[in-house]
């Protein structure tokens, strides 16, 4: 009788804790960006203000802690780090604060998952599973928190999930460059509405949360047949960043061409800016870019010893929280400026 009610007690207090934790687990009340960085040696995890200021690192751990994304609420953060095993990517979540680590799966992986993205509400997780080294074709997986289970989907890389829940997006490569796909969840059904003529390469696609349109990298040139290190770096730096509708309509050039390689890191939620990262005196930095302006500005300045400052990058704005259940019909093009007023 003694026993039982000693682990009785020691049951409630567990259940307690992990009751305080998930409530004391609070969103940012202004707008901020999550990115990666190796300035400390190797990559955590930081969070910045969208000017770039009171940089913190979230993740202090001797392994590598990398493509953070937000939660549709703020609360938590969705992460990818290879702590259970060097060289390994495993799903892990936190609080927004950095407390609380914990893996997203129980059962521990040989083959890395990585390139996570989060369902607007809250519920579901997309990911790749990366088997690329143990002669394992790469697939795309659908997790549910709190399960082991999952569900296959479509194959696509560099993925983001819609803000009306209904599709994610993603690239998909073929013999002469890589198509922005999008994936009904659903149905299964794949639709690439750019086509290749326009933009042979088109991947690292970031939603507006109006989901009106996004910002993706792309590169308007066929990579060179012959791929010696000079021609193979001059094709690279014209990979730039680009903006385009839902249906493939209206893309623009954000970006010019000249200097190193630009890639998108996010859209901010109204659309009217995006991160991108490029190299800068030997270390890639994080900028962002105002679209209708056309103003730059360089939110991280820190070099890094392995020649990657500071890159990736997601984008919060408690302004654009959706809700717990997404509703579609709130998300248009007068929602987001409803929103921003």
């Amino acid at each position: 009788m003694k026993w039982t009610l000693v682990l009785c007690v020691f049951s409630l207090i567990v259940l307690l804790s992990v009751g305080i934790c998930a409530v004391s687990a609070k969103a940012p009340t202004t707008p901020k960006i999550l990115f990666s960085s190796t300035r400390d040696g190797n990559r955590e995890v930081y969070m910045m203000n969208p000017d770039g200021s009171e940089q913190v690192n979230l993740t202090q751990h001797p392994a590598h802690d990398i493509s953070a994304v937000w939660s549709p609420t703020g609360e938590q953060i969705l992460f990818v780090s290879d702590r259970q095993r060097k060289g390994v990517w495993d799903l892990y979540l936190m609080d927004s604060d950095g407390s609380n680590v914990r893996r997203v799966f129980k059962q521990k992986t040989k083959i890395s998952r990585r390139s996570p993205t989060w369902s607007p509400d809250g519920k579901r997780f997309a990911y790749v599973y990366d088997g690329w080294k143990h002669q394992i074709k790469s697939r795309l997986h659908l997790g549910r928190f709190g399960e082991e289970d999952v569900e296959s989907l479509p194959y696509a890389g560099s993925l983001a999930w819609s803000p009306d829940g209904s599709e994610i997006a993603g690239s998909v490569s073929h013999a002469l460059g890589a198509r922005l796909t999008f994936i009904n969840v659903d149905t299964r059904d794949r639709e690439q509405p750019l086509p290749d003529k326009t933009l042979p390469w088109q991947y690292l696609p970031s939603w507006s949360a109006a989901g009106d349109r996004l910002a993706i990298t792309g590169n308007r040139h066929p990579i060179p047949a012959i791929l010696d290190r000079d021609l193979h770096e001059a094709w690279k730096a014209k990979t730039t960043v680009y903006l385009v509708n839902r249906d493939g309509t209206g893309l623009r050039q954000l970006l010019d061409e000249a200097g190193h390689d630009a890639s998108v890191a996010a859209l901010s939620p109204d659309g009217s800016e995006v991160l991108y990262v490029q190299e800068i005196n030997g270390n890639e930095q994080i900028f962002k870019l105002d679209i209708n302006s056309g103003v730059r500005t360089q939110l991280t300045h820190i070099g890094a010893p392995f020649h990657q400052a500071s890159f990736q990058g997601d984008w919060f704005d408690p302004a654009y929280t959706l809700p717990v259940s997404p509703q579609p019909h709130l998300l248009t093009t007068m929602w987001g400026k409803v929103k921003k007023q």
